[in-house]
């Protein structure tokens, strides 16, 4: 399928997002992997993650990169070689790939009654105003738990906490954009995160 949706929340930064309809042959002829990308992606169990793995380089070459183009750190948090800051995500049939020169953060969830089962892994003061009665309550966990992990690849350090470091103020969905911070150790930072639904499916992204 054709690129799904780009956004571009300012002059510095463009979100991707990539509806997987492609068998796993379909996007292996479109992509041209590194010998180590090739060996991890025969090694997945999954065909799901697979594609996921293959629509992300896909998204690349969107953007004007290849598989080359892209490496990752000690921590797991990938690069690109010109120096730009990009973050990477993909979830059942959707992914995409957002590249800032500012720091980023992204993620999509596939949203899932089930979300509510670990809330309480993940969710603290976020409680104060979350209503389990609410009609929206699966969809703003989701939300909650979409900007948490962007803040998480955004900020990138061993030890933080979705529950205990991370904070997202009360929002409304109708909104698409709230607050968060991050709160750790001597760190206290504020971030503007905008977020988008689609296709049952939630997107959020974090910009320092």
């Amino acid at each position: 399928m054709p690129l799904y949706k780009t956004i571009s929340p300012n002059s510095q930064t463009t979100v991707k997002i990539w509806k997987i309809t492609e068998s796993f042959d379909a996007l292996m002829a479109r992509v041209n992997l590194k010998p180590n990308s090739l060996e991890r992606v025969l090694g997945m169990k999954s065909e799901l993650h697979q594609r996921g793995f293959l629509s992300v380089r896909w998204l690349l070459q969107e953007f004007g990169y290849s598989d080359k183009d892209l490496f990752y750190d000690e921590f797991g948090k990938p690069h690109l070689t010109d120096g730009k800051q990009i973050s990477i995500t993909h979830s059942f049939n959707f992914s995409a790939v957002i590249i800032s020169d500012f720091i980023v953060g992204i993620d999509v969830e596939k949203q899932r009654d089930k979300i509510s089962i670990i809330a309480h892994k993940f969710v603290d003061y976020e409680f104060s105003y979350l209503k389990e009665v609410d009609e929206d309550y699966i969809k703003k966990l989701t939300i909650i738990w979409c900007v948490k992990e962007s803040l998480y690849k955004l900020f990138c350090t061993p030890g933080l906490s979705f529950k205990a470091h991370c904070l997202v103020i009360p929002f409304n969905i109708t909104d698409a954009e709230t607050v968060a911070w991050i709160d750790y150790n001597s760190v206290k930072k504020r971030y503007n995160i905008e977020f988008l639904e689609f296709e049952g499916f939630t997107c959020a992204y974090a910009i320092a």
